[in-house]
């Protein structure tokens, strides 16, 4: 006879002790094993023996038990099946709570072997006398469509669900809409239908309409809210369905829960849009302002959450919240993320009326200590100042105060801001000027300069050394980041344009500069562009670097209208949270917030490729100063997209048939080339100019670098553009 080998460890002694004798001892040992469990140590190889202890009077015992089969269910399939029949068995138990418990676990269970066992106890707890059971089955019935939908259907468990949204218990009737709204999301999201025929898909009728208004105020809060996005999903037959909906919900905005109450803003939301009444649309607005501002005291995380929301409520409803100004003010104990999102709201709250105290609060912000905070509250002075003309004036000596307190983070971001504002309001604050220009060592980030360098070049004939201040940047060009080249390039030509005899020397060193030692293509692309202009034609470059420029303006919303109305419909989701619908960031099919933004966009994408390319074709060669003109006759720009679906590339181009894309857009670009038959191609077109380069700036001196250089003895092959 064999001696067996002594064991030892913790997983040994509580297998010891779930087989004991002794009542207390078992039920001490399942409680170590669950804490066990929670800490992420594995008890996995004690499933038999626990599973011996399921069968007990002791409610929280059996509870214990049924929380470990949960969690090692998947990992021991083949032991669940011994599980069965104390599921079965309890799930006829007089004890309410031990049936609702078995068929909770039961539908959490998750393995296949078990699925067959669960349909006839959970078609009893649907038509149990216990609403507890009821509402537990209910959620069940969701459960088990998601791992096996056809089980659901074949045994008439979804006909029971509609059946119990007459039941008598809201809360049942609370579950049952959450069961059948879960059921439906998942029917549609694999096969996206709105068809009624289909036995998932959860259609709400008048009739369903009145039950779940009934049960609204008598159910959780957890059940309110699964009703009220119910209601959201519901279309309207008339207007005065819609008014009676509103009506009925409004009350949900004093609950406690802030989820109620975002959730009741977003059905109200939803059927406003069918109210006519503009009595009745006034007081729901003005009903809907209280709520939010309660929101607002909530802890950082909700009031974050809330502000998301209202700021896209504000975008559809811009008087939602046109007195309560203040309750956005930043507390000083207030996280970045929530002041940033209060600065947001702020701005778009601003009027004429309340625009001194905004800016008073303003200017308070930006003496604080977080810096991208100040740089957030000075953006907003700017913002204020586009938005209100009538404030405009206020706005800017706010911004020279700040820049008067020599703060180097300050003042730039009040020369960035300025720029905005000159390029609103044209030649209106040009005595900020010398100001801005006395500040000009404090700036060291790109940016800031950047903005600098186009107040100069714009203004270049009212500074008197403006030549002098660029001066400074074309002897520091190749330092500089590459936006504050090309920014420096701008307005170099530009004040050479202005006062061309003044600043030959600057253009022409900058310009030698940018085409021989600067390592960035756009710059010296740039600089080739503005060279060739000079040199052949200033009027044409004054058309083009001196052209009108049509003032800013700030949009009143973020997104695309399209998509803001489907964002409302999302309110109190993360969709609201994110501003992106949740197909850009939920599941497998994410698609990106850009194609999003096309959304309810008149003309197709493929059309407006098509267009882009035919405006490409037709369009004149900016680098051609020639006198050659177009053929007459010919189709230009986009009018020519009227000949082109009649190609079979575009045709299946545009039809969405295509096999190979791409090659059918080069076959358009080919046809456009026969059918444009006085267009030259690229070097025939740009050699009659090419002579005039070798002498680009006559009249005020020569480029050694270009002149050195014969046109005419440049290969085709290596001078593509035809610049040198």
């Amino acid at each position: 006879m064999s001696i067996r080998a002594p064991r030892k460890g913790e997983n040994y002694e509580l297998s010891v002790d779930l087989n004991s004798e002794y009542r207390d001892k078992r039920k001490d040992a399942i409680k170590r094993v669950i804490a066990s469990m929670t800490v992420g140590k594995d008890v996995s190889g004690l499933f038999p023996d626990v599973l011996k202890n399921m069968q007990t009077d002791d409610l929280e015992q059996k509870k214990l038990v049924y929380l470990y089969l949960m969690n090692y269910a998947k990992t021991q399939p083949e032991l669940v099946i011994l599980a069965v029949n104390t599921f079965v068995k309890d799930s006829e138990d007089p004890n309410p709570l031990v049936r609702a418990l078995a068929i909770r676990t039961m539908g959490c269970l998750r393995a296949e072997k078990i699925i067959d066992y669960l349909c006839d106890p959970l078609q009893r707890a649907l038509r149990d006398d216990n609403p507890y059971v009821r509402k537990t089955a209910a959620l069940c019935v969701a459960k088990l469509y998601d791992l096996k939908p056809e089980l659901v259907i074949e045994n008439g468990f979804l006909d029971q669900l509609r059946d119990m949204i007459s039941d008598s218990n809201p809360m049942v009737v609370a579950n049952t809409v959450a069961a059948l709204t879960d059921i439906h999301i998942s029917a549609t999201s694999n096969q996206p239908s709105d068809s009624t025929s289909d036995p998932a898909v959860f259609s709400i009728t008048s009739a369903i309409l009145n039950k779940l208004l009934i049960a609204l105020n008598e159910c959780s809060e957890w059940g309110r809210v699964a009703i009220l996005n119910a209601l959201a999903r519901y279309d309207a037959q008339d207007d005065k369905e819609s008014e009676h909906i509103c009506e009925r919900v409004v009350p949900q905005f004093q609950h406690v829960n802030g989820s109620v109450v975002l959730a009741a803003m977003k059905v109200i939301m939803i059927h406003i849009r069918n109210v006519r009444r503009d009595d009745l649309v006034k007081q729901l607005i003005r009903k809907m302002a209280p709520p939010l501002v309660t929101l607002l005291s909530s802890p950082p995380e909700v009031q974050w959450v809330a502000l998301r929301n209202i700021n896209l409520l504000l975008q559809k409803r811009s008087d939602l919240l046109s007195n309560e100004m203040r309750v956005f003010f930043c507390k000083y104990n207030d996280p970045l993320y929530v002041k940033i999102e209060k600065l947001d709201i702020m701005v778009r709250l601003a009027s004429d009326s309340n625009v001194d105290a905004l800016l008073s609060e303003l200017k308070e912000y930006s003496s604080e200590v977080d810096v991208d905070f100040v740089r957030k509250s000075i953006k907003a002075i700017g913002q204020t100042a586009i938005t209100i003309e009538s404030a405009a004036e206020r706005c800017v000596n706010v911004l020279l105060e700040l820049i008067n307190t020599r703060v180097s983070y300050v003042v730039q971001e009040a020369v960035v801001v300025m720029k905005d504002i000159f390029r609103k309001y044209p030649s209106t604050y040009e005595g900020v000027i010398p100001t801005l220009c006395a500040n000009l060592e404090e700036l060291d980030e790109p940016e800031a300069k950047t903005s600098l360098i186009w107040i100069i070049g714009e203004y270049a004939d009212k500074i008197d050394n403006a030549d002098e201040l660029l001066g400074i940047f074309v002897d520091s060009f190749t330092e500089e980041s590459y936006q504050v080249q090309l920014q420096t390039l701008t307005a170099v030509v530009k004040l050479f344009l202005k006062k061309p005899d003044s600043s030959q020397g600057v253009v022409q060193r900058v310009l030698n500069t940018a085409t021989k030692d600067c390592d960035s293509p756009d710059v010296r692309d740039r600089a080739y562009i503005y060279w060739r202009l000079l040199s052949t034609d200033p009027g044409a470059a004054k058309a083009v670097v001196l052209a009108h420029r049509p003032p800013i303006s700030i949009p009143r919303t973020t997104v695309s209208p399209a998509l803001l109305e489907e964002l409302l419909g999302e309110i109190s989701s993360l969709a609201s949270v994110y501003h992106k619908p949740a197909q850009t960031f939920v599941g497998h099919g994410r698609v990106g917030a850009d194609s999003v933004q096309r959304k309810g966009s008149e003309i197709s994408d493929a059309q407006k490729a098509l267009q882009t390319v035919v405006a490409g074709q037709q369009a004149e060669n900016l680098l051609d100063f020639g006198d050659d003109s177009a053929q007459d006759g010919q189709p230009s720009g986009l009018a020519a997209t009227q000949i082109l679906p009649s190609t079979p590339a575009a045709a299946n181009f545009l039809s969405g048939t295509s096999a190979n894309p791409l090659d059918d857009l080069v076959s358009i670009f080919g046809g456009m080339e026969t059918m444009d038959t006085g267009a030259g191609s690229m070097s025939t077109t740009l050699s009659p100019t090419t002579t005039s380069l070798s002498s680009p700036f006559e009249g005020f001196g020569g480029s050694p670098a270009l002149s050195s250089q014969p046109a005419q003895n440049a290969q085709p092959q290596e001078d593509l553009l035809g610049l040198f």
